[in-house]
């Protein structure tokens, strides 16, 4: 449900909202910029959901094993653990699986 705010601004970041995003954009705009500011996301489920995304997580440990020893001098010969624990207590056997390719 849509609902009306009216709000008080500078004449000058007024003209400038006009000038820059244009009539009937204004709210949009708005909008995006504030929302993230006020509605809080379900972090612990957001990460849990990014964890069970395969693609990214293969991605993401190429990326930590390619850029490990980046600004220490020599590499450092460590692989990731074998599960990685969540916040709800659950343990997912990740790297493990993604070893041996499943």
């Amino acid at each position: 449900m849509r609902r009306k705010l009216t709000i008080t601004i500078d004449e000058e970041v007024y003209e400038g909202l006009h000038r820059t995003i244009g009539r009937r954009r204004i709210s949009r705009f708005v909008e995006t910029l504030v929302r993230p500011h006020v509605l809080q996301p379900d972090l612990e489920q957001a990460y849990v959901d990014m964890a069970w995304d395969e693609r990214r997580e293969t991605g993401a440990i190429e990326w930590v094993e390619d850029t490990l020893g980046d600004g220490f001098g020599t590499p450092m010969n460590r692989t990731p653990g074998p599960s990685l624990r969540l916040g709800n207590g659950e343990r997912v056997e990740r790297a493990a699986r993604l070893e041996s390719g499943q």
